[in-house]
C-alpha cells in the first residue's frame, strides 16, 4: 500500500484479501459495514464516465459514525457466514465461545446441573455474559428467560451475514452492559435466490448424533427486497457413563500424616443412607461404634447388626447418571424485508422465532431431615429409638427407587426490530436518520419429574401402625418393596413458566457538521427508551418456603419473580479528522462519545469515550480508547425470590473455634468443633436470592476500560495484516452473586452485613452445623483484568492449484485479579490468571455466569488455514488453550484441591490442542 492509494481501492483491496478467510476468528483487524444504505461525500472517478462517484460508508461494531475506513480506533473481530459454514456448528453460541477473548465461565449445552435449556452464553474478558452486550444489527436482544442473558443458540445462523466481536468497553456508545465487549450480528441483506442445506454429525464413540437441515429464499427489485428461511437442527445427549473421563465422581483426599489418594467417591446421600447414630447406641445392641452407619446391602434394618459405618464406599457416584451433553431440539423462522418510498426514506422489518427444546438428567432426589423430612421416634421401623429432623438426628438418603431427577424445558424466543430510515441534505452535508421499535419476548415452560413429595411422605412416616387406618413407611431400606412402590407413587411433576419481554424505541441520527482541511466533522446523537419486565410462576409444589428454605418436592426449589425496570437514554458522539497528508502525519483523527442513562430503579450515570487513530504512515495504524463503562442491576439482581442451592464449602473458619464470631454463632467454643459438611467434602444448603430478599443494598457497578493497539498491514508484502492491542478494565461495586463460602469468609472477617444470611443449629447433637446459607446479589469489591489480543493474517500469493490464507489469532491474560472488600481488613485480593477456580473456592464463588466454576489459562488461542479454488474450498482450524493449574502454594491462593486437610497441595495442567 502506497501514500497514493485511495481509501476505496485500500478499502476494497483489504476486504477481498480477507473475505476470503472462512474460519473462526477470521479478520481481527477489519471491519465490515453494518449499514450501507447511505452516502457520503467522499469520491472517486467512475471510470465508464469520469463522473466523481460517492463512496459508501459504514458504521464499525463500537460506534454510530458513518466512516469510509475500514479500519478505526475499535478492534473487532469478525466471523463471515464462510466462517459459520465451515465451522461445522449448529448454533451461534458454540462458535463465538471459541474466540480467544473468551475465557472465564461460560454456559454451554454441555452445562447439565443448573442448565438444560440447549442455551450458550459468552462472556468476554472472563467478566461473563453479564457484561457482555450481545445486538442485532446494533439493536439489542430480549435476555433469554431460562437464565437472564442473552442465548445466542436462539439466533438462526442461516440468516446472519456475519458477526462483528468488539473486544473493548462501549457503555458511551451502548449503553449498561457493554464492559468486556459487544457481540453484533449482522443479517444478511439483498438476498436473490434459494438455498438448502442438510448436515449430520456423531461423536467417535457412536453417539451424541446431530443434524441440521436449513432453507433460505430472498429476492430484491428496485422498490423492495424480502428474505426469510427457517432451520432445524437437532444433537442427542450423552450421558456421563459413556465416557471413561466422566463416569466416575472421583474424589481426592489426604493428610499431613499419609499421602494424596483418589477414590470413587460421590454424595454423603447414599442409596443406603447416612443415618447419624445417638451416643448411647453407638458399640451397644449390635450397633458399631461410630457416629454414623449406613445399611448394609441386602439388610432389612431390624437390628443394629444390619448396619455398618459410613465410609467413602458409602457415598453416592452421582456423575454416571448426568448428562455431559444435554439433548436439544431447535427449529427457527425468520423474514426480513424492507420497502423503499423514493430514494430517502425506506421502512424495514426483520425478525425470528425460536423454540428450543432441551432437557438435563441428574442423580435421583436427595431426601433427609437437611430438606424437612421427619422420622419419628415412634416410627415402628426406626431402630434407633430417636427422632430424625432439622433440629436433631440427622438422617440423609439418594432416593435411587424413584428413579433420576429429570426436567423438560420449552424455551420460545421472538425478537422483531422494524421502522423507517432514510437520508438527507444539509448545507451540503449528508444526514441519516433512523426511528426504530424493537419488542422481544422470551417464554420458557419447565417440567419437572421424579422429585418425592415431602409432604406425603412425612404422613406415611407418622404412621405408627396400619390398624391406624394408614401404612407405615420403611424409610430406613427403600429396596423393600413396599418402600419402593410408596416412594415412587409420591414422586410428582412439577410445572413452572417464566415470561420476559422488552420493548425499545429510538430514534438516531448521524451525518457532517462542516469540512475542515483534514476531511468531515460528524455527530451522531439519538434517543432510546427502554422497558424490561420479568414474571414466573412456580408450582406450588416447588414453592420454597423461606422460614426453611423447604418445598414440598425437597431439594430443587424455587420461587416466584416478578419486576420491571425502565430507562431512558441519550448520547452523542463526535468524529474529528485533526490533520491528514502531512509528513509524518497521513492521519489523525480523534472521536468523542458521551451516553447519559436514567434508570427507574438506581438513578442515574453519565458515560464518556475518548478514541484516537494516528496513521504516521499508511501502513500503520495506532489506536487507544480510554472509556467508562457500567452495568446496572438486572431485574433477578435485584427482585429474585430464593431458590434452593447445594453450595460447596472448601473451609469452614469456625473450626477449631474458641472465641466468639458472628459467623459461629452456636458453634461450641471449646476447640473441638469441626464441620462434617466439610470434613466430608459434602455440599450444604443454600438459598440463592436477588438483594432485596437478603437485605443487601444494590447500587451500579462502575469502572474504566482501556485499550492501546497498533495495526500494521506492510504495503510491500500483499496482503498481510498484523495487529497486537493492549488491554485494561477495571470495576468497582461489582455485582456478583456471592457463594456461600465467600458469605461465611466476609462475616468472620467482619463484614456484619453478611452475618445474617449464615443459620446454624444452636442446639442437640448438632449445634453449630451450618442449616443454611443465603447466597444474595450484591457489590462485591472490585475486579481488574488485563492482558493483550494478536492476530495475524496472510493471503499468499496464487497458485495454480488454488488460493490459501492463514491466520493466527491469541489472547494473553496477564491479570484477573478480584478484591472481596478493598479498603477494609476483611479484604482478600485473589489473583486469578493462570488458575482454574473449582467448585466450591471462595475465588469461583464469584464467578460471573459460569455456575460457580471458571478457567483462565494464560494463553488462548486459535489458527486456520483455507484453501479455494473455484467452487471447491477447504479449511483446517486449531484451538489452543493454555496450561493453568488448580491449588496454590500461597494461603490466601490456596483452592485445597485435595481437601481440606492438606494446604499448598498444586495440580499443574497441560496445554490442549483441538483440531
Amino acid at each position: 500500500m502506497n501514500h497514493g492509494t485511495t481509501k476505496l481501492s485500500a478499502a476494497v483491496r483489504l476486504a477481498l484479501s480477507l473475505g476470503a478467510a472462512i474460519a473462526v476468528g477470521a479478520t481481527a483487524t477489519s471491519a465490515f459495514a453494518q449499514d450501507t444504505s447511505a452516502q457520503q461525500g467522499t469520491s472517486t472517478q467512475d471510470q465508464n464516465n469520469g463522473k466523481p462517484k460517492t463512496l459508501q460508508t459504514i458504521t464499525v461494531t463500537g460506534s454510530h459514525i458513518r466512516r469510509v475506513d475500514v479500519e478505526t480506533s475499535n478492534p473487532v473481530v469478525t466471523i463471515d457466514s464462510a466462517a459459520i459454514r465451515s465451522s461445522g456448528k449448529l448454533t451461534l453460541g458454540d462458535l463465538v465461545q471459541e474466540l480467544p477473548a473468551v475465557t472465564g465461565g461460560n454456559v454451554t449445552p454441555q452445562v447439565n446441573n443448573g442448565g438444560g435449556s440447549g442455551a450458550a452464553t459468552v462472556g468476554l474478558r472472563g467478566l461473563g455474559a453479564q457484561r457482555t452486550l450481545v445486538l442485532i444489527d446494533g439493536h439489542r436482544i430480549i435476555p433469554s428467560a431460562s437464565n437472564g442473558f442473552v442465548d445466542l443458540n436462539s439466533i438462526p445462523t442461516d440468516m446472519v451475514e456475519r458477526i462483528e466481536v468488539l473486544t473493548d468497553g462501549a457503555s458511551a456508545v451502548y449503553g449498561s452492559d457493554a464492559i468486556g465487549g459487544v457481540i453484533n450480528v449482522i443479517l444478511k441483506k439483498n438476498y436473490n435466490g434459494a438455498t438448502l442445506s442438510a448436515q449430520y454429525g456423531q461423536s467417535g464413540h457412536g453417539d451424541g448424533a446431530s443434524k441440521a437441515y436449513t432453507a433460505a429464499f430472498g429476492h430484491t427489485s428496485d422498490n423492495w427486497d424480502i428474505m426469510g428461511g427457517a432451520d432445524y437442527n437437532q444433537t442427542d445427549g450423552i450421558e456421563a457413563s459413556r465416557r471413561q473421563f466422566s463416569k466416575n465422581s472421583v474424589s481426592i483426599s489426604g493428610s499431613p500424616g499419609s499421602p494424596i489418594q483418589t477414590y470413587v467417591g460421590g454424595s454423603s446421600f447414599g442409596q443406603y443412607g447416612r443415618i447419624q447414630v445417638p451416643a448411647s447406641l453407638q458399640g451397644t445392641n449390635g450397633f458399631p461404634n461410630c457416629g454414623y452407619v449406613a445399611l448394609n446391602k441386602g439388610a432389612a434394618g431390624a437390628s443394629g447388626s444390619d448396619y455398618h459405618c459410613f465410609g467413602n464406599s458409602d457415598k453416592y457416584n452421582y456423575a454416571s447418571v448426568n448428562l455431559i451433553d444435554t439433548p436439544q431440539k431447535r427449529t427457527s423462522v425468520w423474514v426480513k424485508g424492507d420497502y423503499k418510498f423514493g430514494d430517502h426514506v425506506t421502512a424495514y422489518v426483520e425478525g425470528y422465532h425460536n423454540k428450543t427444546e432441551a432437557a438435563f438428567q441428574l442423580a435421583p432426589a436427595l431426601l433427609g431431615t437437611d430438606y424437612g423430612l421427619v422420622i419419628p421416634a415412634n416410627n415402628p421401623y426406626n431402630i434407633f429409638g430417636v427422632p430424625y429432623d432439622s433440629a436433631d438426628n440427622n438422617f440423609r438418603l439418594r432416593a435411587v427407587s424413584i428413579g433420576n431427577r429429570q426436567a423438560d424445558s420449552k424455551t420460545t424466543s421472538d425478537q422483531w426490530d422494524g421502522g423507517v430510515r432514510g437520508d438527507f441534505d444539509i448545507f451540503n452535508q449528508n444526514w441519516t436518520w433512523d426511528l426504530n421499535i424493537d419488542y422481544g419476548r422470551s417464554a420458557q415452560d419447565l417440567t419437572t419429574l421424579n422429585l418425592p413429595n415431602i409432604t406425603t411422605i412425612n404422613q406415611d412416616l407418622a404412621c405408627t401402625s396400619a390398624a391406624s387406618g394408614c401404612t407405615p413407611l420403611d424409610i430406613f431400606n427403600q429396596f423393600s418393596s413396599a418402600t419402593a412402590a410408596t416412594l415412587k407413587n409420591a414422586a410428582a411433576p412439577a410445572y413452572s413458566n417464566t415470561l420476559a419481554t422488552q420493548r425499545v424505541y429510538s430514534l438516531d441520527a448521524n451525518g457532517g457538521l462542516f469540512d475542515l482541511p483534514a476531511g468531515t466533522v460528524q455527530l451522531a446523537a439519538g434517543l432510546d427508551y427502554r422497558i424490561n419486565t420479568t414474571s414466573s410462576h412456580i408450582d406450588p409444589l416447588l414453592t420454597i418456603d423461606p422460614a426453611t428454605g423447604n418445598c414440598t418436592l425437597g431439594s430443587q426449589c424455587s420461587s416466584p419473580l416478578s419486576g420491571s425496570y425502565n430507562v431512558k437514554e441519550v448520547y452523542t458522539e463526535l468524529f474529528v479528522p485533526v490533520l491528514a497528508n502531512l509528513p509524518g502525519v497521513s492521519s489523525l483523527n480523534v472521536t468523542i462519545g458521551d451516553r447519559y442513562s436514567k434508570y427507574s430503579d438506581v438513578g442515574s450515570t453519565n458515560n464518556t469515550k475518548f478514541a484516537i487513530e494516528y496513521r504516521p504512515i499508511s501502513d500503520v495504524l495506532l489506536r487507544g480508547t480510554v472509556a467508562t463503562v457500567f452495568r446496572a442491576p438486572a431485574i433477578g439482581d435485584v427482585f429474585g425470590s430464593p431458590i434452593s442451592d447445594a453450595p460447596l464449602l472448601k473451609s469452614d473458619p469456625c473450626d477449631g473455634a474458641t472465641v466468639a464470631n458472628p459467623a459461629c454463632e452456636g458453634v461450641p467454643l471449646n476447640g473441638k468443633f469441626v464441620d462434617q459438611d466439610v470434613a466430608l467434602g459434602q455440599q450444604i444448603k443454600g438459598l440463592i436470592s436477588g438483594s432485596q430478599y437478603a437485605g443487601v443494598p444494590l447500587k451500579a457497578e462502575q469502572g474504566k476500560s482501556f485499550d492501546l493497539g497498533v495495526v500494521y498491514s506492510p504495503s510491500y508484502v500483499e496482503g498481510l495484516s498484523l495487529s497486537a492491542d493492549f488491554w485494561h478494565i477495571y470495576l468497582n461495586d461489582t455485582i456478583s452473586s456471592v457463594g456461600a463460602q465467600t458469605v461465611l469468609n466476609m462475616c468472620y472477617s467482619g463484614v456484619t452485613t453478611f452475618c445474617p444470611l449464615i443459620t446454624r443449629y444452636t442446639s442437640g447433637p448438632n449445634a453449630g452445623q451450618i442449616n443454611q446459607i443465603i447466597e444474595p446479589t450484591a457489590n462485591l469489591g472490585s475486579t481488574t483484568t488485563g492482558g493483550i489480543d494478536f492476530s495475524t493474517r496472510y493471503k499468499l500469493p496464487h497458485f495454480s492449484f488454488g488460493d490459501f490464507v492463514a491466520g493466527i489469532d491469541a489472547t494473553y491474560l496477564k491479570y484477573y485479579n478480584q478484591q472481596t472488600a478493598p479498603g477494609t481488613s476483611a479484604n482478600v485480593t485473589y489473583y486469578d490468571a493462570g488458575h482454574f477456580e473449582p467448585y466450591g473456592s471462595p475465588q469461583a464463588s464469584t464467578c460471573p455466569s459460569g455456575g460457580g466454576i471458571c478457567l483462565f489459562p494464560r494463553w488462548r488461542g486459535s489458527t486456520f488455514l483455507n484453501w479455494t479454488m473455484g467452487n471447491w474450498s477447504a479449511s483446517w482450524r486449531t484451538r489452543y488453550i493454555g496450561r493453568f493449574q488448580n491449588g496454590s502454594t500461597s494461603p490466601s491462593q490456596d483452592t485445597h484441591p485435595a481437601g481440606t486437610t492438606l494446604d499448598g497441595v498444586v495440580f499443574k495442567y497441560g496445554a490442549t490442542v483441538y483440531h
